[in-house]
């Protein structure tokens, strides 16, 4: 049996050996459970009282001694539904946290190609419908591989996100392939733009990203950060 769903609800080890004892045993003394399990008799008690304490063992009085039993497994979707019930009653607060912790600046650097990919799908996770970007040439290509860039775009269109890209000369082919999907307007740059450095702005995040052969990029999480930008952006547009 995979005993690791089982801490996935949030039981221990102590825990879920002494309940699986308990529904293979039935109705047990604790002398019982500690010769069958091999725990300590210490601990087998500390293990009845948290399992007690939520709800998944019960236990009867025979004279002075306790006799436990595990309640029926299907009674776990129960507990499940009471830890569930116990989280939405606080999530308002922990949302609350994060909407606070999203209002001060905070930025990040992303090295390696992995990392950078992880930067650019965090670009996406946004309400904001609206994706720009400038700069960047064919070593954006070299080093992500195209793949990557036709699955992200599909992605970005699956998301509703409108882009508007403006392109180093060199990647002037793929931009021509991008103007196939929706959502999209490209261009290409009239001047010869530095061609290793790309800056991406969607929603209130702007990622500035490095490419070389190991790339490396800086996420920028500040509205009004993101805003200038955006503003910039709009001039190099209108300008090409």
């Amino acid at each position: 049996m995979d005993t690791s769903i089982l801490e996935d609800i949030g039981l221990t080890g102590v825990e879920i050996k002494v309940f699986l004892t308990l529904l293979e045993l039935g109705s047990s003394t604790a002398g019982l459970i500690v010769e069958k399990s091999g725990l300590q008799n210490a601990v087998v008690h500390r293990a009845f009282h948290s399992l007690h304490n939520k709800a998944l063992i019960t236990y009867v009085l025979e004279g002075k001694i306790k006799h436990y039993q595990a309640i029926e497994p299907k009674l776990l979707l129960e507990f499940l539904d009471e830890k569930k019930a116990k989280l939405q009653k606080i999530l308002p607060e922990l949302e609350a946290k994060r909407d606070l912790a999203r209002k001060k600046p905070q930025a990040a650097i992303f090295q390696g190609g992995r990392g950078i990919k992880e930067l650019l799908n965090m670009m996406l996770d946004t309400h904001v419908k609206e994706y720009r970007s400038y700069g960047g040439g064919q070593k954006s290509d070299e080093v992500l591989g195209m793949h990557f860039w036709e699955r992200f775009h599909k992605n970005r269109v699956q998301k509703g996100i409108k882009a508007k890209l403006l392109f180093h000369q060199s990647l002037e082919w793929w931009g021509k392939e991008l103007m196939k999907l929706k959502l999209t307007e490209v261009k290409a740059t009239k001047e010869n733009f530095e061609e290793l450095t790309e800056t991406v702005i969607c929603g209130h995040r702007v990622g500035i990203i490095i490419w070389t052969d190991n790339p490396f990029g800086f996420l920028i999480e500040e509205e009004l950060a993101a805003k200038s930008y955006m503003k910039f952006f709009s001039l190099l547009w209108n300008q090409n």
